[in-house]
């Protein structure tokens, strides 16, 4: 039977040295001869040399061995199950090797009000680098983002010609939102599933947010928040205003447009580790 070769600690790349995350969907991910391989229902064979993968994103229709499970674990690489193309976040498998010192780090700064405050005020300034922070408090600058984002939603209605009413549905008759609203909130789902699956795959906790507090993914919404005005918004309201009935299909492909055009992968995790005041260096392994 074939084994993997758990590497040494020492040999294990950095996080930041590590290929960008894989994506793959309707497959088997196994260990053969002494490797990680990927059999795609279409034929296709790879080798993953998963001790030099950041995640991998297991999509609709795969499947995955205990031994391969087994290898990422050793190898400290996260496996995250997600939706088709990753625009949904189901789960994330805990690295037993992973190194906590992120967590650790991330529970601190929440702990104290005085650091909580000061990210929730970087983060306040990504969004809106004119305005003034300095002695606000959290709940002050809730209030103030509500205004904001009203006005950004009212500025993208204008520019794209699509008529918006406000950001008003109910989840339990979906049917009735109009198009824009159902835009916006596929589109945003899809968000929060790419930095789910990235806060995860550096050892955060999404639990834990500075701005937001309510939800199971506190610091998700925070982080997501940032890019929504150039990924998310433009999406749905430029989806909607190209077909008014634009379905969510022709939305996330809009969204993974301006994903890659704004290289959110690369810019998600130089933000975290900025915002939570980390040198790049302690993303390690």
């Amino acid at each position: 039977m074939p084994v993997f070769e758990k590497p040494s600690r020492d040999a294990l790349p950095h996080s930041k040295e590590r290929w960008t995350p894989i994506y793959l969907e309707h497959g088997r991910l196994e260990v053969d001869d002494s490797s990680v391989k990927w059999i795609g229902a279409d034929r296709t064979v790879l080798r993953i040399p998963v001790a030099t993968v950041s995640v991998l994103l297991l999509g609709p229709g795969t499947t995955v061995t205990h031994a391969a499970v087994k290898a990422c674990a050793d190898s400290n690489t996260p496996l995250c199950w997600v939706g088709e193309q990753g625009m949904r976040f189901y789960a994330c498998g805990v690295v037993p090797t992973h190194d906590n010192a992120n967590a650790k780090k991330h529970a601190e700064l929440y702990a104290s009000r005085k650091s909580r405050t000061e990210i929730a005020q970087r983060m306040f300034l990504l969004r809106f680098p004119k305005e003034i922070v300095e002695n606000q408090t959290i709940e002050a600058l809730r209030g103030r983002e509500g205004k904001r984002v009203k006005a950004i939603y009212a500025e993208m209605g204008d520019r794209y010609g699509v008529q918006w009413k406000g950001r008003n549905y109910d989840k339990t008759h979906w049917h009735l939102a109009d198009g824009i609203n159902r835009a916006i909130s596929a589109a945003n789902a899809s968000l929060y599933a790419l930095c789910t699956s990235i806060i995860c795959s550096m050892g955060f906790l999404p639990q834990l947010g500075f701005i937001h507090k309510t939800g199971t993914l506190p610091f998700v919404f925070d982080i997501a928040d940032i890019y929504k005005p150039e990924t998310t918004l433009e999406a749905a309201f430029q989806a909607i205003s190209l077909d008014p009935n634009a379905d969510e299909a022709k939305v996330l492909t809009l969204l993974k447009q301006k994903i890659e055009q704004t290289r959110l992968t690369r810019r998600i995790p130089r933000d975290i580790s900025q915002l939570l005041g980390l040198d790049e260096d302690s993303n390690e392994v």
